[in-house]
C-alpha cells in the first residue's frame, strides 16, 4: 500500500549553493499525490511536482523549474523519502533550496522516522522492469542500465581518474538498507572544482563539515586563504587520506555511496516506485535525470497499455471444472479456460483460442477471426466469476448483462492466441448491480476493452 508521514516535521538550515537560511516542513499527503514542493516564500505558494520533466539544470545538483518557480538541489531530500519507503509528501520551503545539513540524507531520514510512517488505503503502483534498459552519455563515459529484479537494487561504480580517490563502488541490495548503508554518505568535491565553484559564487552555504573535499592539487597559500575565508576557519590542512581537515570519512567508499544516494534521489523523479536492478557507471545528475526521463516514458507506456503481468505456469485459482461449478455456461458457450487471479475487486481469466472453436467454421472460415461479440461475452463471463465467487451458493445465482459501454476492438484475435481477461470493479456491488471495467490482452497488447454492467439475480426454482 502507499505510505505517507504520520504527521508533519520541520528542519532548518542553509542551502548549499544559495547560502540562504531555509525552513523545510515535510507534511503528510493524500494517496497518489507523490512528492510536491511548495514555495511558501512566494505569492500564492506555487507548487513544483517532483517530476523529471521539470528538470532544467544538473550542474552540481538537480534543479526543477515550473512556471518560473525553481527548486534546487532536491536529490538528497528525495532520496530520503524513497529510502524511508514514502510515496506521498508535501515539501514546504521558504526558499528555493532545501537545507544541506551535513551534506547527506541522514537528518532527513531521522526527521521522517521521528514522526512515523502511515500506511494508506490505495495500492502502490510499480514500474516493473521486464527487459534491459540503458542510457549512455558518450561525452562523459557515464552509463546507467536497469535489469529485471523483484526488488529495487542499485549499484554504482565510480572512477574519477585521480590518485586521491581512484575507483570505488557501492551496492544497495534492498531499499530497506538505505538508512544504515547509504543515508549518511555526504556530498563531496575535488579541490579544483571547489575553487571554481567559489569563484562563481556557488556553495555559499558550504562548510568543511558538510562536504568532503578531496585534494587533487597542491594547496597553495592563495588557495588556503580562499578556503579559510569561504569556510570561516582559522586554518585548513590536508589529512593523510587526502581530504581537507575537520572531517572524518564515514565509510572508505563514501564517495561511491553518495553517488548511489544521488542516483536514488534523481530516479525518484521518474514518479513511480521501481522494481529493477540499477547499475550505474560513473553516474552524475545529468545522466541520472536523462535515465529517469526514460523510465518515466516507460512508466507512461506501461500505464497506457495497462498490461497485467502474470505467471501463466502457476496453479490457477479455478481450472475448467472449478469454473463450471460456479457458472451455468457449458461448451461450446463457455469461453473461459482458467481463472488466474481473484480478489474482492478484480479477476483475471484466460482463454486459449484454438482452430477447433465452433464459430470458426462460419466466421471468416478462410481467414478465421474470433467474433468481437464473443470477446465481450468472455469478458462478461470472467466478470461473472468475480461476482459468483463472492456468494456462498453460486449455483443458485446468475449474472445478466444490463449495459455494455465504451467497447473497443483494437486487434484481431486468431487461432493460436491466448487471451488474458482482466476485470476490475469500478464501484462496489450494490443491490445486485455490478459495474466493471474489462480488458483483454494478447501478447502484452490490448485487443478488446469494455465497460460492463450486470445484475446478479437468484435463479427461479422449478
Amino acid at each position: 500500500m502507499q505510505k505517507t508521514l504520520q504527521e508533519e516535521v520541520t528542519l532548518s538550515g542553509i542551502g548549499l549553493h544559495t547560502g540562504k537560511e531555509v525552513k523545510l516542513t515535510i507534511k503528510p499527503a493524500k494517496e497518489n499525490t507523490g512528492f510536491v514542493f511548495v514555495r511558501t516564500d512566494l505569492e500564492g505558494h506555487p507548487q513544483v511536482e517532483a517530476d523529471v520533466n521539470y528538470v532544467v539544470a544538473t550542474e552540481r545538483g538537480t534543479t526543477l523549474e515550473k512556471l518560473g518557480v525553481k527548486i534546487t538541489t532536491c536529490e538528497h531530500l528525495l532520496a530520503a523519502l524513497v529510502g524511508c519507503d514514502v510515496d506521498n509528501a508535501i515539501l514546504e520551503m521558504d526558499a528555493s533550496e532545501p537545507p544541506i545539513l551535513d551534506g547527506s540524507s541522514k537528518f532527513f531520514v531521522e526527521a521522517i522516522e521521528s514522526v512515523g510512517i502511515l500506511e494508506q488505503n490505495i495500492a502502490r503502483e510499480y514500474l516493473v522492469i521486464k527487459e534491459v534498459l540503458s542510457y549512455a552519455d558518450p561525452a562523459s563515459g557515464s552509463e546507467i542500465t536497469i535489469i529485471p529484479s523483484d526488488t529495487y537494487e542499485v549499484t554504482t561504480m565510480v572512477d574519477f581518474g585521480t590518485k586521491v580517490l581512484g575507483t570505488q563502488n557501492a551496492t544497495l541490495k534492498n531499499i530497506s538498507e538505505f538508512k544504515d548503508e547509504i543515508s549518511s554518505a555526504r556530498t563531496f568535491s575535488f579541490l579544483h572544482e571547489l575553487e571554481m565553484l567559489l569563484d562563481h559564487g556557488l556553495i555559499r552555504g558550504g562548510d568543511i563539515s558538510n562536504a568532503i573535499v578531496y585534494v587533487d592539487k597542491d594547496l597553495t597559500p592563495e588557495t588556503t586563504e580562499k578556503l579559510k575565508k569561504a569556510f570561516g576557519k582559522d586554518n585548513v590542512s590536508i589529512r593523510p587520506n587526502g581530504i581537507l581537515d575537520n572531517l572524518t570519512l564515514n565509510y572508505p567508499n563514501e564517495a561511491a555511496r553518495h553517488k548511489l544516494l544521488d542516483v536514488i534521489g534523481d530516479l525518484a523523479l521518474a514518479g513511480v516506485k521501481i522494481k529493477g536492478k540499477v547499475i550505474a557507471n560513473k553516474p552524475g545528475h545529468y545522466v541520472n535525470t536523462q535515465f529517469a526521463k526514460k523510465l518515466n516514458r516507460q512508466w507512461k507506456l506501461q500505464k497506457k497499455k495497462n498490461v497485467p503481468d502474470f505467471d501463466l505456469t502457476k496453479e490457477p485459482v479455478f481450472d475448467i471444472n472449478g469454473i463450471m461449478r460456479l457458472m451455468p455456461h457449458r461448451p461450446p458457450f463457455l469461453l473461459i479456460d482458467k481463472i488466474l487471479e481473484l480478489s474482492d475487486s478484480h479477476v483475471v481469466g484466460l482463454k486459449n483460442v484454438t482452430m477447433n472453436e465452433p464459430f470458426f467454421v462460419g466466421h471468416f472460415p478462410k481467414e478465421p477471426v474470433m467474433p468481437g461479440v464473443l470477446q465481450v461475452e468472455a469478458l462478461a463471463q470472467t466478470g461473472g466469476i468475480l461476482v459468483l465467487a463472492s456468494v456462498p451458493d453460486p449455483e443458485n445465482y446468475s449474472t445478466y448483462f444490463i449495459k455494455i459501454d465504451k467497447v473497443k476492438f483494437k486487434k484481431k484475435v486468431v487461432p493460436g492466441d491466448t487471451i488474458i481477461f482482466k476485470i476490475e470493479l469500478i464501484e462496489p456491488i450494490r443491490r445486485g448491480i455490478v459495474h466493471m471495467q474489462g480488458y483483454g490482452y494478447v501478447g502484452g497488447t490490448v485487443v478488446v476493452e469494455a465497460e460492463l454492467m450486470a445484475q446478479v439475480a437468484k435463479n427461479k426454482v422449478d
